[in-house]
C-alpha cells in the first residue's frame, strides 16, 4: 500500500467536504455479501407486528442467516451468541442513535465517557466496552467494513471508534457477536464484534421529524431525516440524509449539580475559590481588601461574595462563588448532518457491482468544568510580593459573564468523517461457489478549538519582575503587583490581550482490499462441507497537530507539544469450514494469520476458533466455541512522541493520608505534570476465550438462551493511569492500602510506581513531599481476565386485544481479575477498590400492537457500583422509557416517546458535587420527543 502523505490527506478533505452532498446520488453502492445478509426476521418487534399468516412456520433456529461468519448459515443460532439489534428497536426503546443502542446492551458492561458526561477527554466522541474490557478490544464494522479510529485517544492512551457519527437512519439492525473473532476479521476481536448494517432496499421516499426536550431544561433537540428509494431498472438502493441539533446541558440547567456546598455532609467543604491569595508554605488564604469582593459581585449570575474556608489547612477569606460550576457541560451541544447510500448494480444474473458511503459533519460544543484560570505558581512559582514584604501565590478565575463572555469556556471539535466502500459479488458461472471482491477506505478529521491564556498573563497581573529574592535557600522572583488588577473584573479588551484561540488538527484513515470465496468442497453423509477463504491487504495511519505555537512558549501554562503521527501496512489470510458431522452436530472452525509492519517492526500472529452446535431434539440447541484473539498494539501507544503536561485535578493521595482526609474529601489537588512517549516495541496482545450454553425454543412463539463466557488477555498494554499510580504510590509509601492490608515497599509494582511518581523533598520550603512530575510510557505487561452470563428470553402471544413481543436480556459478570505485573498478587475488579463497571444489566421491552396502534415500555436495570469515594456501594439504578406511535394513515404515523419515564436521578453525595456519579450516569431527567413520519409511495 502507498504511503499516506500530506497531499494525500489534504486531498481526502477536501473531497470529504463534498461528501454528503454526493452521497444521496452516489452510484455503486451495496452491502458487503458476507457481512449482510438478508434477515427473514430480525426482531421480536417485528415479529409482534406480524399477522398469524405472516409468522414464522418453523422453529427460529432455522429461519434466519446471520453474521459472525463469512459462511452463509441456515439458522438464527450458531456456537457463540449473537444479539439483534433492528431499526424498530432504535425506535420504539427511545435509543436516539447506534451508540445508545449498544451501549444499553446488557454485554456492554463497562463504563466509558462521551457527550453525556460533561468536560471528558473526548467530550466529541462515544465509546463501548464490551465485557468491561475497554473501548479498543471491541471491533466495531460497518457493513463488514472497518471504520477509522477517533483521531484522538480516548482518555488519551487508546484507539477506538466513534459512534457517535453513524446516522440513526441509515441503520438496519446491529449484530453483536459475542465472542472472541480474530480467526474471522482479524485484530480487535476480543471482547466481541459489532457489525452495524445500513439499509441497503426501499420503496418510495420517506420523510421524518422529530422534536423535544428535557423536563428540566437544557438539551432540546431537533432532527430530520430524509430516506430515498431507488429502483432504476438494474440499478437499485437507497439514499439518505440526517440532520440534528441538539442544545448543550449545563450543570446549572439541574438543581442537584448547580450548588457546590448544598446538601453536603462534609463540615470542611467550602465554597470554590474565584479570585484568592495565598501563603504558599502554610497554604492559608490572605484576607481580600476591604470591599474588594463588592466589584465581583455581578460575575457568575450574582453569586461571587466574601467567603471563608472551612477547610482547617485553608484558613482564611477569599471571594468565591457557589455556582463556580453552573457554566461547565452536563451535556454536549452538537449541529450535524449526515448521509449514506447503499446501492447496487446487476451486470448479469451472476454478477454485480456494489457500494456503501456514509459522511457525517458534526460540530460539537462542550464547555469546561471550571472556569478557566490563572494560578500564578503554574509558571512562575510562588513570589515575593515587594509591596507587602511576604511570599504570595495569586489566582484568578475567568468567570463565564466577563471578558468575552462564555466563548471563554468553549471547546468546539469540528468532525468530519466518511466511509467509503466499492466492490463486485457473484458466482462462478452456474457453480454455488461465490466471490466478493471489495476496496474500502475510511477518514476521520478533528479540528479542535479552544480559548487558551497567553504567556503575558504573568504580566498582566504581577507587572514586570523587578528581582529575586532568596528565602530559607530558596530564590523566588520578585514582583510589586497591583491587587487591583486581581480584584477588577476583566473587560472585553483586557480579556483578549491575554488570550487567544488554540486549534489542533487531528486525522485518522484506515483502507483495505479484500477477496473473499465460499461455497462447498465435497458432499458429506447430512450436508456440504462448506468453506470460505480471504484475503486482506490493508494500511491505517494518524496524525496529531497541535497549534505549533504552544512551543514557542506563546501560551501560558503549556508545555512542549510535538504531536504524533504513525501509519503500519497488515496482511492477512484465513480459511473458514462448516461441516454437519451428524444429523444433530454441526462443527465450525476458522484459522488466520495476520501481520502488520511499522516504525521498521513486523509482527505476525496466528489466531484460530472451534465451534460446536448439538441439536439433539428438535428446538434444543446446545453450543459451544473456543477462540484465540489478539489486538495489534495501539497507534498512539506506538507512535506517540514524549509529551510534556499537566493533568488538571489530580488529587495527591499521600498527601491526603498524610493530612488525615479522607480521599473524597481531600483538598490535596494539583495540576499534575506528567511525561509521557511511545513504545515501538510492543507486541500484539493476546487472549483466549471460550463460550458454552443453551438455546431452547419449545414453540415458535418462545425461546430461551443461557451463555456462559470467560476472557483472557495476557500481554495487555498498560499505559498507567496517572490516578492510578498516585494511589498506588501512596499505598506504597505508607506500606498499606487504605483499608489497612500490608504492602510490600519491595514489590515490582511497588519499585515500579515509586520510580514514576517523583515528588519534592520533605524538608523543602514550598510544598514538600508534593508531586512534581509522573512518568508514564505503555509496555507489555498485564494480565486480564473476565467471566460471566448471558441470559436472554423472547416470548410472543395475544390476538384479540393486540399481539404482544416480550423481550428479557441480561449479563452478571461472575470475575473479572486484573494483574499489572505477573508477580503482583493482581486486585479484583469488582471489589470495592476497583470496580469500574457494572456486575450486572438487565434489560427487557414490552411491545404491543393492535390495528393501527402500537407501544412499547423498555426498562433497564444497572447493577451497583462503588460510590464516588469508594467507602460504600451506590445501589442499582433502575430506568423506563415508553414509545406510543399511531398509523393515521397509510402514509402519515406520529409517535410520543419519552425517555426516563419515572425522571429518576442517581444522587451520591460521597464525594460532593456535582452529587451524582457523573462517569457512570447522567442527570437529564425526564425527555420527551414528538415525532412525525410521511412516506410517498408504498413501503417496503
Amino acid at each position: 500500500m502507498p504511503r499516506h502523505t500530506p497531499s494525500a490527506s489534504m486531498h481526502a478533505l477536501r473531497l470529504h467536504r463534498s461528501a454528503i452532498a454526493l452521497a444521496i446520488g452516489l452510484a455503486f453502492s451495496f452491502s458487503a455479501w458476507a457481512q449482510t445478509s438478508p434477515s427473514v426476521a430480525s426482531t421480536q418487534q417485528d415479529d409482534a407486528a406480524k399477522t398469524d399468516k405472516d409468522k414464522p412456520a418453523a422453529k427460529q433456529l432455522e429461519q434466519v442467516v446471520v453474521t459472525g461468519s463469512r459462511i452463509p448459515r441456515s439458522e438464527l443460532e450458531g456456537p457463540s451468541p449473537v444479539t439483534v439489534i433492528s431499526s424498530s428497536d432504535i425506535d420504539a426503546r427511545g435509543y436516539r442513535n447506534a451508540y445508545d443502542a449498544i451501549s444499553q446492551s446488557t454485554q456492554n458492561t463497562g463504563i466509558t465517557t462521551g457527550q453525556d458526561f460533561g468536560s471528558t477527554f473526548t467530550p466529541a466522541g462515544n465509546f463501548v466496552s464490551l465485557r468491561g474490557l475497554g473501548p479498543n478490544h471491541t471491533l466495531i464494522l460497518v457493513n463488514g467494513h472497518r471504520l477509522a479510529d477517533y483521531p484522538i485517544a480516548y482518555d488519551g492512551s487508546v484507539n477506538a471508534v466513534n459512534l457517535a457519527n453513524i446516522p440513526s437512519e441509515s441503520i438496519e439492525r446491529i449484530e453483536i457477536t459475542n465472542a472472541g473473532a480474530s480467526a474471522i476479521y482479524g485484530s480487535d476481536a476480543i471482547a466481541g464484534v459489532i457489525n452495524i448494517i445500513l439499509k441497503q432496499h426501499y420503496d418510495g421516499t420517506d420523510i421524518n421529524v422529530r422534536a423535544g426536550g428535557t423536563q428540566g431544561g437544557g438539551g432540546a433537540n431537533q432532527r430530520v431525516q430524509l430516506t430515498q428509494g431507488i429502483n432504476a431498472g438494474k440499478l437499485t438502493g437507497v439514499a439518505g440524509l440526517e440532520l440534528n441539533h441538539v442544545q448543550p446541558l449545563l450543570f446549572g440547567d439541574r438543581h442537584l449539580s448547580s450548588s457546590y456546598i448544598r446538601g453536603t455532609t462534609d463540615p470542611t467543604t467550602s465554597v470554590p475559590a474565584v479570585v484568592s491569595v495565598r501563603d504558599p508554605v502554610s497554604g492559608r488564604y490572605i484576607a481580600p481588601p476591604v470591599g474588594a469582593c463588592s466589584g465581583l459581585s455581578d460575575l457568575m449570575g450574582g453569586s461571587v461574595g466574601l467567603e471563608t474556608s472551612n477547610n482547617p489547612k485553608r484558613r482564611g477569606t477569599y471571594c468565591g462563588s457557589d455556582r463556580y460550576y453552573d457554566a461547565g457541560t452536563l451535556g454536549a451541544g452538537k449541529r450535524q448532518a449526515s448521509a449514506f447510500s447503499s446501492l447496487q448494480y446487476a451486470i448479469d444474473d451472476h454478477t454485480s457491482l456494489y457500494g456503501d458511503f456514509i459522511a457525517d459533519d458534526s460540530k460539537v460544543t462542550s464547555t469546561l468544568i471550571g472556569p478557566p484560570s490563572w494560578v500564578s505558581s503554574t509558571v512562575a512559582g510562588p513570589f515575593w510580593n515587594a509591596n507587602r514584604g511576604q511570599l504570595e501565590s495569586w489566582q484568578r478565575m475567568i468567570a463565564p459573564d466577563e471578558g468575552i463572555g462564555g466563548a471563554a469556556y468553549d471547546r468546539t471539535y469540528l468532525e468530519r468523517s466518511w466511509t467509503a466502500s466499492l466492490g463486485a459479488k457473484g458466482r462462478f458461472g452456474a457453480s454455488d461457489w461465490q466471490y466478493d471482491a471489495n476496496v474500502t477506505s475510511s477518514h476521520y478529521s478533528s479540528d479542535q478549538t479552544r480559548n487558551r491564556l497567553l504567556s503575558n498573563v504573568d504580566a498582566f497581573f504581577l507587572g514586570p519582575q523587578i528581582g529575586t529574592r532568596t528565602v530559607s535557600g530558596t530564590s523566588f522572583p520578585v514582583y510589586a503587583p497591583n491587587l487591583s488588577r486581581l480584584y477588577d473584573p476583566l473587560s472585553a479588551q483586557d480579556y483578549s490581550s491575554i488570550s487567544a484561540s488554540s486549534t489542533s488538527k487531528n486525522t485518522s484513515w484506515t483502507q483495505s482490499a479484500n477477496f473473499t470465496v465460499n461455497g462447498p468442497l465435497i458432499a458429506l453423509p447430512h450436508g456440504d462441507l462448506n468453506i470460505a477463504a480471504v484475503a486482506e491487504l490493508g494500511d491505517q495511519g494518524y496524525r496529531n497537530t497541535p497549534d505549533a505555537r504552544i512551543n514557542d512558549g506563546y501560551f501560558f501554562g503549556t508545555s512542549s507539544a510535538d504531536g504524533s503521527r504513525g501509519t503500519r501496512r497488515n496482511q492477512a489470510v484465513g480459511i473458514e469450514f462448516n461441516a454437519p458431522i451428524l444429523a444433530s452436530l454441526n462443527v465450525s472452525g476458522a484459522a488466520r494469520y495476520d501481520r502488520f509492519h511499522f516504525g521498521g517492526n513486523a509482527i505476525g500472529k496466528a489466531t484460530y476458533n472451534l465451534g460446536l452446535e448439538y441439536r439433539p431434539i428438535d428446538g434444543l440447541l446446545l453450543r459451544g466455541n473456543y477462540a484465540t484473539s489478539f489486538r495489534a498494539p495501539d497507534m498512539n501507544y506506538i507512535f506517540s512522541t514524549q509529551t510534556l503536561g499537566y493533568s488538571p485535578g489530580l488529587t495527591d493521595y499521600y498527601l491526603c493520608r498524610q493530612t488525615g482526609q479522607a480521599y473524597g474529601r481531600c483538598d490535596q489537588t494539583f495540576n499534575i505534570n506528567y511525561s509521557q512517549s511511545g513504545n515501538r516495541k510492543l507486541k500484539p496482545e493476546e487472549a483466549r476465550s471460550f463460550t458454552y450454553g443453551v438455546v431452547w425454543a419449545p414453540s415458535s412463539n418462545i425461546d430461551f438462551s443461557v451463555d456462559y463466557y470467560h476472557i483472557a488477555i495476557t500481554d495487555e498494554v498498560t499505559n498507567l493511569s496517572t490516578d492510578q499510580l498516585l494511589r498506588t504510590d501512596a499505598d506504597c509509601l505508607e506500606g498499606q492500602t487504605l483499608a489497612g492490608a500490608a504492602i510490600d515497599p519491595q514489590s515490582s509494582l511497588c519499585r515500579d510506581a515509586l520510580a514514576r511518581v517523583h515528588r519534592n523533598a520533605p524538608n523543602a520550603l514550598v510544598n514538600p513531599n508534593q508531586v512534581t512530575i509522573v512518568d508514564v510510557n505503555p509496555i507489555n505487561a498485564a494480565n486480564e481476565h473476565t467471566s460471566g452470563v448471558d441470559v436472554s428470553a423472547n416470548i410472543r402471544w395475544g390476538e384479540r386485544f393486540g399481539r404482544f413481543a416480550l423481550k428479557l436480556d441480561s449479563t452478571t459478570v461472575l470475575t473479572h481479575k486484573y494483574k499489572q505485573f505477573a508477580t503482583d498478587p493482581g486486585q479484583d475488579d469488582l471489589s470495592l477498590s476497583y470496580q469500574n463497571e457494572w456486575r450486572s444489566k438487565v434489560s427487557g421491552a414490552l411491545n404491543w400492537h393492535l390495528d393501527d396502534w402500537s407501544a412499547t415500555i423498555s426498562g433497564i436495570r444497572y447493577g451497583r457500583i462503588p460510590q464516588q469515594d469508594r467507602g460504600a456501594y451506590w445501589h442499582s439504578y433502575t430506568l423506563f422509557n415508553t414509545s406510543v406511535a399511531y398509523q393515521v394513515n397509510k402514509q402519515t404515523s406520529v409517535s410520543l416517546i419519552v425517555n426516563n419515564l419515572t425522571n429518576r436521578f442517581p444522587v451520591d453525595r460521597s464525594q460532593g458535587w456535582p452529587n451524582y456519579p457523573s462517569s457512570t450516569y447522567d442527570i437529564y431527567g425526564r425527555q420527551w420527543w414528538v415525532e412525525l413520519d410521511y412516506h410517498f409511495g408504498q413501503k417496503s
